[in-house]
């Protein structure tokens, strides 16, 4: 199961394990409690080492961590770990007898607000949302880069941009790929996931060299790195550490294609008789990014050689 659905529930105690198994089924959820209980039902797990250990495993793996417990414990349990709204999961405190259902972190970009609305439905219960914006029927600017698949640039914006909404004053937000001068005094950059950056390389290049070359090639085409929805290039690479490492760090798929997959592919680009020698296509940066993007995309930068690297740049349409 991935990190993007893994939602996690402890339980403490006879009732809050009841609760938390109605709703291991719904939520497809995974149900931890101490070692006492393990015997209660097959399917329950145990809560290994200290609470704060346990909670620190499961904090950066999960998409929610759910306490069926007072508030004081779950605060306790995830105080070490607590590192940005941005990354940080979907934290929510249940009470045993199932009354409230409070969203303690990440309400927004975690997603634990909706979380919180979603299990109050589930057990007839009430959710207690405690954040402004969402009290004030406003849709608050994290929620709703969240919502349009946009990455958010500058968080330390959100708050001031939120602030000024409750208000009713005017906001500064924009919303683009491009690499441009803040339009208003305090901009919230929200950048969307349009871009697929396409790549070959020679094999081995090292990590490091080939991070600092794809940031050189996003900059010098105006686009922001935080935009890139994905990473493309011929299967060869699949397997490629450099490749690897970038998607990791940039928290996005590497996608490859055959050789008859981008060769195959319609439409005009740079061709190498080389390429198609060695590898069976005659180009892989720019197909593979177009192959990547789908239907109707625009390539918005042909074939950019640096240092054995190869970099061409399309937008999904």
């Amino acid at each position: 199961m991935s990190s993007e659905s893994k939602i996690i529930i402890a339980a403490f105690t006879h009732n809050g394990i009841n609760l938390a198994l109605r709703l291991a089924g719904s939520l497809d959820a995974r149900v931890f409690v101490p070692e006492r209980f393990t015997c209660v039902n097959p399917t329950l797990e145990l809560i290994s080492g200290s609470l704060t250990e346990w909670a620190g495993k499961f904090f950066h793996e999960s998409r929610a961590l759910i306490f069926v417990s007072s508030c004081g414990i779950a605060v306790r349990a995830i105080s070490a770990h607590v590192q940005s709204k941005l990354s940080d999961p979907a934290v929510i405190v249940i009470d045993e007898a199932g009354n409230y259902v409070i969203p303690i972190l990440s309400g927004h970009v975690g997603g634990a607000n909706e979380l919180a609305k979603q299990i109050a439905g589930l057990i007839n219960s009430h959710a207690i949302i405690t954040t402004a914006t969402d009290l004030n029927n406003i849709i608050a600017p994290d929620t709703w880069a969240v919502s349009h698949d946009c990455a958010i640039e500058n968080p330390e914006a959100i708050k001031q941009v939120s602030a000024r909404l409750i208000e009713n004053l005017p906001v500064g937000v924009a919303v683009t790929d491009g690499i441009i001068s803040a339009p208003y005094p305090v901009t919230l950059y929200l950048r969307p996931k349009v871009l697929v950056l396409g790549v070959g390389c020679n094999r081995g290049v090292d990590p490091d060299e080939f991070e600092s070359a794809a940031q050189a090639f996003m900059k010098s085409s105006g686009a922001s790195v935080l935009s890139l929805k994905a990473l493309a290039s011929i299967d060869i690479k699949e397997n490629e550490p450099a490749l690897i490492k970038f998607s990791k760090a940039h928290n996005i798929p590497l996608i490859t294609f055959s050789a008859s997959e981008l060769q195959e592919l319609p439409g005009n680009f740079t061709s190498s008789q080389r390429v198609l020698e060695i590898t069976g296509t005659d180009n892989i940066c720019e197909r593979a990014c177009v192959k990547a993007a789908g239907e109707n995309a625009v390539l918005l930068r042909n074939k950019f050689i640096c240092d054995g690297m190869t970099f061409a740049l399309a937008r999904i349409i």
